[in-house]
């Protein structure tokens, strides 16, 4: 999925790959609250994971996601995932995500691996195809409400007004503000 996908529901098949960094913004409605999430779609490349490192820092959520046509992009993820553990804070939401479910006929992860690896890591889970636009909102809705979840929660257990410094953070004021997300390739 790139930030178009993300931001905007929509599919090109000209579109390339990501290089660098992109960003786009969404908003959604949790418990009568609009939250808005700034998305940070990362390069999936080998040769852009050296810039891409610091992006983690202060992110409240990323999405890890794999091609399901593609086992060596599942095989990735173990090292997204290092990476998020050991860049990222340590309540970062992560969501595990298979793409492509359009290409059931190509699959080359199979979706019950794929849910044993995310239980097994904390992870929530989904398959999404970005083609057909099938559960590409409910990962999105679902990862924004349990940031905003657990940044209401962090909120209210603490005296400050909000948390973070590196970018991607959010600084919540009471729990109005939205929260921003990472969003990662593989």
């Amino acid at each position: 999925m790139n930030t178009t996908t993300c931001s905007r529901n929509e599919f090109n098949l000209e579109s390339k790959s990501t290089i660098g960094v992109e960003f786009a913004t969404r908003s959604i409605q949790v418990e009568g609250k609009t939250v808005k999430a700034q998305i940070w779609d990362t390069a999936g490349q080998e040769r852009y994971r050296a810039i891409t490192s610091a992006y983690y820092r202060g992110a409240v959520g990323a999405l890890l996601v794999y091609d399901i046509a593609k086992h060596v992009t599942y095989e990735n993820v173990e090292r997204w995932l290092k990476e998020l553990r050991d860049h990222a804070d340590q309540n970062i939401v992560i969501m595990l995500v298979g793409n492509k479910s359009d290409l059931r006929h190509l699959r080359a992860v199979p979706t019950d691996e794929a849910k044993i690896y995310a239980e097994k890591n904390q992870l929530s889970f989904i398959e999404t195809s970005a083609l057909d636009s099938t559960n590409v909102e409910a990962a999105f809705t679902n990862i924004l409400t349990e940031i905003y979840k657990s940044v209401s929660n962090k909120h209210v257990g603490s005296d400050r007004q909000g948390y973070g410094g590196g970018s991607g953070t959010i600084i919540p004021t009471p729990p109005t503000e939205p929260p921003k997300k990472q969003c990662c390739n593989s």
